[in-house]
């Protein structure tokens, strides 16, 4: 009995990883193959968010070098911070950093901030988000401080 209860365990664990290696590999656009994300962080629509004010600030804000980010890697969560009270305005909040492959081959570490509901009239997510290097105006404190 006991052989037979070993041959079933491990025909679970078996079975287990195959179906774990067998999923669909959910990755972005910009994400490298095999790199490791949180859900939220790694989000295509967040990760396309980011591309797309950057290239906005980069052709818009005086004296910053015309490049574009070309994809992300090492994106993972940094600190989450649930919403506490529904009721009240509490707001989930989604701390990340991942590293910006530059159009010029420079990389840069980007912190960035996923507020939960949010977005325009109420609708999606919030992103903030801030590239090392990035922030003439000094809007996140310097090196981004304000989004670790």
């Amino acid at each position: 009995m006991a052989r037979v209860s070993s041959f079933l365990t491990a025909g679970f664990a078996v079975g287990l990883a195959l179906a774990s290696a067998a999923a669909p590999a959910r990755a972005a656009d910009y994400i490298r193959q095999g790199a490791v994300y949180d859900d939220t962080c790694g989000q295509a629509h967040v990760l396309n968010r980011i591309v797309n004010k950057f290239s906005y600030q980069v052709h818009h804000v005086p004296n910053l070098p015309q490049v574009a980010i070309q994809e992300f890697s090492d994106v993972r969560l940094t600190r989450f911070e649930p919403s506490r009270d529904p009721d009240l305005d509490a707001v989930a909040r989604h701390y990340c950093r991942a590293t910006a492959h530059l159009s010029d081959g420079d990389q840069r570490p980007v912190w960035y901030l996923v507020e939960e509901g949010q977005g325009f009239v109420g609708i999606g997510n919030n992103v903030e988000f801030c590239v090392s290097g990035f922030d003439r105006w000094h809007v996140y404190n310097g090196n981004c401080r304000t989004l670790y």
